[in-house]
């Protein structure tokens, strides 16, 4: 005999359910197609934002995409026109497809009214894709199969929301010149109120951002060079120097906007976060790292180590020091960082370390290379902030007399030079000169050491390719001890002698 509760439960009557049908107005569609019918001048209002999928009717998105390839081939779409291309037996709620299409043209608004509806029909297609998205967030949240980490299917639907989220806007297209003129001029007004006189983010280095106007946004910039030159420093102290001099305003919608220098976002894919952090200290306070790691401060040191810490605390400097990451989890861990928290600057240490995709891994290093540089620059665009990725250069460098690195010298070179915006090099003479000192007391000993004082404490930065300015060299201090880069005062500068 069945338990009491299952037989309750059979005897009572179900519940009847309710189902939600997904966001849509009929009625606004039908206006704006039979708006386009009357005026085909209708298209042209919405043509830049609006496709044939947007529409929620099969039927309309079939009307809408015909009339679309009508006005485009500089034929008239009309329901006379329309009705050859659609079947003749067609059913349109009681009616013909001839009946339908002189329906909708009987009943037409304005084109002036053209626009706003076209703008709610994308409105409710965007929010049938977030359904979309969120019932397949649950679906494979239950069925998900073996090889899908949770990780991944978070990382996917983080992209996917990113991507309605940035295309879901009515902008782009043709303007008037006096918009674009209006907008360089606010350029170069934000630029004449920012640290250095910059349309892009001063580096702290003023001879280097002489050359190129700071870092301008949506730019892929790759800094190269030998193992020892200094690519990390040089990258930490810019990064360190973009985000001690930002200071941000709020704005009407409650979100805080960059004033001045920037929120810096720091992969570091071969260093930790503690061994970054003892570096920038040790920069900024000029007490070298071995000397800390080994406790070899004395009670002033560790004053000034205290006190710029304080300082450091508040700037903002974001690390991410996860190793192996994809292009694809770098990309969807700087659109978090930059919704949350804001971002005007990344910093990839360095892009030999990153992975691409398995297909693209399986084709060769070169191919995989191809689709990391080529992800980084997508990425710099859809953020809108520039992006410095380190590269390491091949050997080759090595087997020449004159050292100085070279476009050719990149490694896997094509992609990486065909990317970037801007590619620096950064070369230090002393590095190869001091393993070349010869027997004390030669000759060949003088002139070393008078090479060596020339050079002593001195870096270079070529820049070997800029869309935006001229290349050539940059000549800058560099203290070893305490990896800094900092202005080199050059003669033509110093004070006058007494």
């Amino acid at each position: 005999m069945a338990p009491i509760d299952s037989a309750v439960r059979k005897l009572a009557p179900e519940p009847a359910q309710t189902y939600r049908s997904a966001p849509h107005n009929i009625e606004a569609e039908q206006a704006l197609l039979g708006a386009m019918l009357v005026n085909n001048e209708a298209f042209y209002r919405v043509s830049d934002f609006l496709e044939p999928q947007h529409f929620y009717e099969p039927i309309h998105q079939k009307i809408y995409e015909l009339s679309a390839s009508l006005v485009r081939a500089g034929k008239i779409a009309s329901p006379v026109t329309l009705k050859t291309f659609l079947p003749a037996d067609l059913d349109i709620a009681g009616l013909t497809v001839p009946q339908y299409l002189a329906r909708l043209a009987a009943e037409a608004t304005t084109v002036i009214n053209a626009e706003d509806y076209g703008r709610t029909i994308y409105d409710l297609a965007t929010r049938r894709a977030l359904i979309v998205i969120g019932e397949d967030i649950v679906n494979v949240a239950y069925d998900a199969p073996v090889d899908l980490s949770p990780r991944n299917q978070i990382e996917d639907a983080e992209r996917r929301l990113y991507e309605i989220a940035e295309t879901g806007r009515y902008d782009g297209g043709f303007q008037r010149f006096a918009s674009a003129l209006t907008t360089a001029v606010d350029m170069a007004a934000r630029a004449y109120q920012r640290d250095g006189k910059l349309s892009g983010l001063a580096t702290g280095l003023d001879d280097l951002d002489r050359m190129m106007g700071g870092l301008q946004h949506s730019d892929l910039i790759i800094l190269a060079g030998r193992p020892g030159m200094g690519k990390t420093a040089l990258a930490t102290n810019v990064a360190y120097n973009v985000a001690r001099a930002w200071s941000g305003e709020v704005r009407p919608d409650g979100r805080i906007q960059s004033v001045n220098g920037g929120i810096v976002g720091f992969f570091s894919l071969e260093m930790s976060a503690e061994q970054l952090a003892t570096r920038i200290i040790s920069e900024q306070t000029e007490i070298p790292s071995y000397r800390m790691r080994r406790g070899e401060i004395d009670p002033t040191d560790f004053e000034r180590i205290a006190e710029k810490s304080r300082e450091m605390e508040m700037i903002p400097l974001y690390i991410d020091e996860t190793g192996g990451l994809s292009i694809a989890q770098l990309a969807a861990r700087a659109r978090r960082l930059k919704r949350q928290r804001g971002l005007d600057m990344l910093v990839v240490d360095y892009l030999q370390l990153l992975q691409g995709s398995s297909r693209r891994a399986s084709e060769g290093r070169v191919q995989e290379v191809t689709e990391i540089t080529t992800g980084l620059k997508a990425l710099a665009k859809e953020l809108n902030v520039p992006i410095l990725a380190l590269s390491q250069l091949s050997r080759q460098v090595e087997n020449r007399d004159d050292k100085r690195p070279q476009l050719a010298d990149l490694r896997e070179s094509g992609s990486i030079e065909q990317d970037a915006d801007v590619v620096m090099f950064v070369f230090r003479e002393e590095y190869y000169l001091k393993n070349k000192e010869p027997r004390a007391g030669t000759e060949e000993h003088f002139k070393w050491q008078s090479d060596m004082e020339s050079v002593h404490g001195k870096a270079e930065v070529i820049i070997g390719k800029q869309r935006h300015g001229p290349t050539g060299t940059v000549q800058l201090q560099f203290k070893a001890d305490v990896t800094r880069f900092s202005n080199l005062a050059q003669d033509d500068r110093l004070p006058a002698r007494y």
